[in-house]
């Protein structure tokens, strides 16, 4: 067997364009020393990866960095679904970040470089065919925003946000690159497809290694998606970050960690090991998740601990694995499990984007008083907040988010996992307690504290995302289809 590795050029083209997107920022900053420049360089940067991926995810699956069968670059439907997902949500970031630019406090030259090498990671992470290649591209989709979220000047909750960030995501790391040698350890393989066929030999996962190599590597990449019992940094994170950081982290990063997670348990891992052990953390998760929830009164903590019952959501379909032998069933679960992943940071995009343009520029996201009424003095804005909560909720007209949560239902019960889409179902109910009293109260009279007049970079992606999420509403099986490529 050849061990010269083919090097496929027009399946890395997505990756060669957003990595060329974080040096072109990085020289247009140097050289013009414009920020205006600099945060169009990046949008058009963005735009390009994303043009490019779906460019090359319509031209079929395409395999590089192989030896013999294993390969550590397959750009398919599902990578290339993500791959153009993700620079679209830096596209967003970027919008919504113009008032915080403007302030002053945060450098643009270094936030927009920071934020096209993390969206290098992430178009790189969803074509990731071997552990290492999915290890290395979570952490560059990762680390940058360990600076990111800390890059607000003065600021102390910034500063905290980002150590508690940097410490737990460290120590995830830790686990996940233990558990991955642990695996090398016990199959000698690194590559997914490779380490699945291996690890179907019966005589390997009864190994005690093999199960607490598994347990690792499930549990680091858990940290990523904020799922139960490994959630507690997300919420001071998110109330610490600028909010643009914010919006970032409940978005890519959450969109990153579900995709590493899939791949590893879709093509890696035993299902009848890690199906019951997600279907326990799905169900924690979404219930705690939406019980603190209910007791937030700081805006971007009730949205950061509805991030976490997403995560449940999410996770759901991938627990109903181990409960099914049908092929078709399992097929359909990582599909629903990634399309949840997918409706959901549109719509968590576009709450973001309208607590954005409804707060003063480069403040956090305050008191859920303090929007009290906007609705009524911004009607537009605060219709499309409304209608993200609306969708996050599972209600329509947000149809995202109903489909959504129907696919996930329909995927359970596919699965034989009927005690689990009830758990959904009643968390889904309690979710609704939350989300539609902070829709209600951004038309409620008598505000307590006038908000800004949003600014129209911050209004365009609000427009955008809802209007994204309305298509999606209405075409849902275009991004199931995708998801199970």
């Amino acid at each position: 067997m050849s061990v010269v590795q083919s090097v496929d050029s027009v399946a890395l083209l997505p990756a060669y364009l957003a990595a060329g997107t974080a040096v072109l920022v990085l020289l247009v900053d140097l050289l013009l020393a414009r920020p205006a420049a600099t945060v169009a360089a990046a949008a058009v940067g963005a735009v390009a990866t994303a043009l490019g991926a779906a460019a090359v995810g319509a031209g079929g699956e395409r395999r590089t960095f192989c030896v013999g069968a294993d390969c550590s670059y397959v750009f398919g439907g599902r990578a290339a679904l993500v791959a153009t997902v993700v620079p679209l949500l830096v596209l967003g970031v970027l919008a919504l970040s113009g008032p915080l630019l403007r302030a002053g406090q945060t450098p643009v030259g270094e936030f927009c470089f920071l934020l096209a090498c993390s969206m290098t990671g992430g178009v790189v992470l969803g074509a990731a065919g071997d552990l290492i290649t999915l290890i290395v591209a979570v952490e560059t989709l990762t680390l940058p925003l360990y600076i990111l979220v800390g890059l607000r000047r003065g600021s102390l909750a910034s500063a905290e946000a980002a150590v508690t960030f940097f410490v737990v995501s460290v120590v995830a790391t830790t686990l996940t690159l233990l558990g991955a040698a642990l695996l090398y350890a016990v199959t000698g393989g690194l590559h997914l497809e490779r380490l699945g066929t291996l690890l179907a030999d019966p005589a390997l996962p009864d190994l005690p290694l093999t199960t607490v190599a598994v347990t690792l590597v499930v549990a680091g990449l858990a940290f990523k998606v904020a799922a139960v019992p490994f959630h507690a940094w997300a919420p001071a994170t998110y109330d610490g970050a600028p909010l643009p950081v914010a919006a970032y982290l409940s978005t890519a990063s959450k969109l990153g960690g579900v995709v590493a997670l899939l791949a590893v348990v879709q093509h890696a891992l035993p299902p009848d090991v890690t199906g019951p052990v997600l279907a326990l953390v799905a169900a924690l998760t979404m219930t705690v998740g939406n019980l603190v929830a209910l007791r937030q009164r700081r805006t971007v903590r009730l949205l950061a601990w509805s991030s976490v019952a997403q995560a449940g959501y999410i996770l759901a379909p991938l627990g109903a694995l181990a409960l099914s032998a049908d092929a078709d069933a399992r097929a359909a679960a990582y599909a629903a499990a990634l399309a949840y992943a997918v409706f959901f940071v549109l719509l968590e995009l576009a709450a973001f984007a309208g607590v954005v343009a409804l707060r003063p520029a480069g403040a956090d996201g305050g008191r859920l008083d303090e929007l009290r009424g906007a609705a009524r003095r911004h009607p537009w804005v605060g219709a499309g907040l409304a209608f993200a909560l609306v969708g996050l909720a599972g209600l329509p007209p947000g149809l995202a988010g109903l489909f959504a949560k129907v696919t996930v239902v329909r995927s359970l019960l596919g699965g034989d996992a009927g005690w689990l889409a009830l758990v959904v179902a009643v968390n889904a109910v309690i979710g609704l307690a939350y989300y539609l009293r902070f829709a209600a109260l951004l038309y409620a009279p008598d505000a307590m504290a006038p908000t800004a007049r949003p600014a129209r970079a911050v209004a365009g992606a609000l427009a955008a995302a809802t209007a994204v999420a309305v298509v999606v509403g209405f075409a849902p099986q275009l991004v199931l289809d995708l998801a199970g490529g």
